[in-house]
């Protein structure tokens, strides 16, 4: 096993770990750890949202979840002689739950998805969902089940839903401006167009005093993708793939978390992966210069890894960017067209018995393909999901028979 150099004990917070991680973006974040290039290495980390979600049948957690404190991210990682416009070799090598422990911590025999209430978070269809739901899933190997969501076992694919280095103090400064302003095209909107800086909640590492007051004052949240990678949800950012970070301020300081056991492209339920807490084992190296010579400036390249689950058959559902609400046109809209695909699968699962959020977390949390199928055909862009049927017990395909209705409950929900 690699040296393990950031340790969490999954009884504590994250706050009470004897080195904390941090849940803001900053380049005053002192390093955890320190490592030269081509070094192997083990983080451990904390389920995103530091252990708010428990393994019962109840969504209450999920609807009141405070939101402030998330992601729980380990590190930073300092890398010896990274420097400003280097990029940044990742290896991931491995990657799972808390090893061979059952217990009450998320990652420890169990993980989690959830539907986010519209006032909290809300999800991709939060305006079809806008209540809080939730589902548990308990790890057999590689494979998961639920007791919420029966007639369906998954071959997770498991990776971070969230890793990333350290922005510059000019980039960070660029990222609170540009959101600020999306923010004050409606700044009354629920849910939030975007998340500024917020001193409550603030983890800053073992940062202390001044430094610690101005990372939360300043610090991005970590809810979104930016340059740095962060909070990209890429599913096929799995065992063997290889990323390549931009580097933006000495020593790049490497921070992720967020781990993920199985995921459907997309993510579509905002907390819509089947969450848990663990480890990842990762290498690490250097290309200097490698920013300005291959032209990666803005955002990570990665190279996607072998390991990923075996479905050799596939039902699609195809979405085009129309509101069929009020029978809306818009323009190209690939997110539109992508929703409705979505929207497409849960209105076919539904025939078999599944409610909708049931289904909808099916295709948060199973590793459906997203696919763009068109947008160069004006108006309508096309998006399709491809859901793989082996994931049923029970044969999913149309039939002249149609489609046999079978009651299958329903995932947790909350009480108020």
């Amino acid at each position: 096993m690699p040296e393990v150099i950031f340790s969490v004990d999954q009884n504590l917070p994250m706050a009470q770990q004897a080195v904390p991680g941090h849940n803001r973006w900053h380049p005053d974040i002192p390093a955890a750890a320190t490592v030269k290039p081509g070094a192997e290495f083990r983080i451990e980390c904390k389920e995103w949202t530091d252990g708010q979600i428990g393994n019962n049948d109840s969504a209450d957690d999920v609807r009141h979840v405070d939101l402030d404190p998330c992601h729980m991210l380990s590190g930073p990682i300092r890398i010896e002689g990274a420097e400003p416009g280097d990029l940044l070799v990742v290896d991931i090598l491995d990657i799972g739950p808390v090893p061979q422990t059952i217990g009450e911590n998320c990652g420890e025999g169990w993980g989690y998805s959830g539907i986010f209430a519209k006032v909290n978070g809300g999800g991709f269809l939060t305006d079809y969902y806008p209540e809080a739901y939730k589902a548990i899933w308990d790890f057999s190997g590689q494979t998961c089940t639920s007791r919420h969501v029966p007639g369906v076992k998954y071959t997770g694919i498991a990776h971070p839903g969230l890793f990333g280095t350290a922005p510059s103090p000019d980039l960070l400064a660029s990222w609170n401006r540009r959101e600020q302003a999306l923010i004050d095209t409606d700044p009354h909107r629920v849910p939030a167009l975007a998340l500024p800086p917020t001193v409550r909640g603030t983890l800053a590492g073992t940062a202390s005093g001044d430094v610690a007051n101005r990372i939360a004052r300043e610090g991005a949240r970590t809810v979104p993708p930016r340059e740095h990678g962060g909070n990209m949800d890429i599913k096929n950012l799995s065992r063997g793939s290889r990323i390549f970070y931009p580097v933006f301020v000495d020593g790049a300081l490497l921070s992720g978390g967020d781990l993920h056991f199985s995921q459907g492209d997309g993510e579509i339920n905002f907390c819509g992966a089947i969450e848990m807490g663990g480890y990842i084992d990762m290498r690490v190296d250097l290309i200097k210069g490698g920013m300005e010579k291959y032209g990666i400036h803005r955002n990570p390249v990665f190279m996607p890894g072998r390991v990923a689950p075996l479905y050799s058959e596939w039902l699609t559902f195809v979405g085009i960017s129309v509101d069929h609400r009020n029978n809306t046109n818009l323009y190209m809209d690939a997110t539109e067209a992508y929703r409705n695909a979505c929207l497409n699968a849960i209105e076919y699962l539904t025939k078999w018995g599944y409610t909708g959020e049931q289904a909808y977390l099916i295709l948060g949390t199973s590793p459906i393909e997203g696919r763009i199928g068109g947008v160069v055909d004006i108006p309508n862009a096309a998006c399709s999901v491809f859901l793989p049927t082996e994931i049923f017990d029970f044969d999913v395909r149309p039939h002249g028979d149609g489609p046999i209705y079978t009651d299958r409950g329903q995932v947790a929900v909350a009480s108020s």
